[in-house]
């Protein structure tokens, strides 16, 4: 699996999704915008349904809820985690991440554009507030490595 860097600001949803299904941005974006789903909607930090659909529609199996992060150990092989987690008006906000325990060890793909490297082992920077579970993605390698790579963190 590889990182993809998200294009729009609130875009880190998108980016999260076309990296679990193998896509770049603009393949993704594509099919989010003919799902009613856009990057310039400030919801995509605020409300996990667009992202569901968009992993749905890639055939994606995720938990149904959010669940509280705890710690890096208790993460599944694969998930989305909500960090920068904060309140604006009442309403959450969140930055999308991928966690993926790799054959080469745990990393978390982050899509901001500004950063020098999208894959960051920087855990002790990372703060989650909750995560859903990836339980089945299409492309057989990702599940193929996220199987193999069930090994702690170190």
């Amino acid at each position: 699996m590889k990182s993809v860097t998200q294009e729009e600001i609130s875009g880190c949803g998108i980016a999260s999704v076309a990296a679990l299904a193998g896509h770049s941005y603009q393949e993704a974006k594509a099919v989010a915008n003919s799902l009613g789903i856009f990057a310039e909607d400030s919801s995509l930090w605020s409300d996990t349904r667009y992202v569901r659909v968009l992993l749905k529609h890639f055939g994606i199996s995720a938990s149904e809820g959010e669940l509280p992060f705890s710690s890096w150990e208790k993460l599944p092989d694969l998930a989305l985690l909500s960090i920068k987690w904060h309140l604006e008006d009442g309403h959450p906000f969140w930055h999308w991440v991928i966690f993926w325990r790799s054959p080469n060890g745990p990393v978390v793909f982050d899509s901001k554009k500004a950063l020098k490297t999208n894959t960051r082992t920087d855990f002790w920077r990372i703060k989650p507030k909750w995560f859903i579970s990836i339980e089945a993605a299409p492309n057989i390698a990702v599940k193929r490595d996220a199987q193999k790579a069930a090994r702690p963190l170190p």
